[in-house]
């Protein structure tokens, strides 16, 4: 740690001061083949720490990591064979060449045979639209097209294991939703396992089924995305829209939030009662034009799942 005051620099030479941190700690979660799972957490929590070491970019200073039956950093060579790696802030493809060369590279690099070249195309081509910015150089893409010329590149050799670190961060809607489409399609086609970190929750959701939580280096929730609805999502939000502009009420079970006009927003436990029953009481009372069900945030539930646990960390 870097001195304060006159002579800091020399001070900080000749007597240093060093901080561990531990950035992963003792973490365990196995992965089925052909599972898509989600691994969230926020800034600092250990996410790209974990794929690198799954990856084999970095050596575990403790513990085993086992992936496909190899140890990805004592067995590289065979281990790069069978994963693909994307990390949303950087390009593995040659910047001043088109994409196509950088694909053809590859595939000289992994041994790709013609055939499995060929037919690996037609698929990208197919889903990624490669064709339509394959013969430019990698420097004059989109962000959002450069992250499918990515997503090919990892592919290009048919790897069992798909490592995704941020693969949509900073790309517009649309492109956004052609990786999310692309990614599922691998994963149902080709039984590709996928590990997804990301920080959009509509990634999640509209990707995995599984998600791992982890935060400050542990991990703090595995399962099911249903499982995390059912215990931190029990509220629901009923928006009703009347004839005409009312004014606020209450409805057994229920807490009107805020009305706008001719439109309430009800907030309900739906534990302690049901869409069908609130929409009852309140139709008998006013005549009603439209309705929704708003299912709860995701992003509000797994932020309730980190307040949990730093509230764990400080009694400890």
């Amino acid at each position: 740690m870097r001195k304060e005051g006159p002579w800091s620099g020399i001070r900080t030479l000749l007597s240093r001061d060093f901080a561990v941190k531990r950035a992963v700690d003792d973490i365990s979660f196995h992965i089925e083949p052909g599972e898509l799972v989600g691994y969230i957490g926020p800034n600092g929590a250990g996410k790209s720490t974990s794929i690198k070491m799954l990856t084999g970019i970095l050596v575990p200073t403790s513990g085993r990591i086992e992936v496909n039956g190899l140890t990805p950093h004592k067995q590289r060579k065979e281990y790069t064979r069978q994963i693909g790696v994307v990390f949303g802030q950087k390009t593995q493809l040659w910047w001043d060449v088109p994409v196509i060369d950088s694909l053809r590279l590859l595939k000289d690099i992994y041994k790709v045979s013609d055939a499995e070249f060929k037919r690996n195309m037609e698929l990208f081509s197919g889903l990624l639209d490669l064709h339509e910015f394959q013969l430019t150089p990698v420097r004059q893409l989109s962000l959002g097209q450069r992250m499918r010329a990515d997503l090919a590149g990892a592919l290009i050799h048919t790897p069992r294991i798909l490592f995704l670190d941020e693969p949509t961060i900073g790309v517009d809607v649309v492109a956004k939703e052609r990786l999310r489409n692309f990614i599922k399609e691998i994963n149902r086609e080709r039984k590709v396992t996928v590990l997804l970190t990301t920080h959009d929750m509509r990634d999640i959701e509209k990707l995995c089924t599984r998600m791992m939580i982890i935060d400050h280096g542990q991990m703090i929730y595995d399962g099911s995305v249903e499982q995390i609805r059912e215990k931190y999502g029990r509220h629901r939000t009923l928006v009703v829209q009347f004839e005409r502009e009312i004014p606020e009420f209450s409805a057994p079970n229920a807490e009107c939030l805020k009305s706008e006009g001719g439109k309430l927003w009800f907030r309900f436990d739906r534990l302690a009662t049901t869409p069908s029953e609130l929409i009852a009481y309140i139709s008998a009372r006013y005549p009603i034009v439209d309705l929704a069900v708003e299912e709860p945030d995701i992003e509000d539930m797994v932020r309730a799942i980190y307040g949990g646990s730093e509230a764990r960390g400080k009694e400890a």
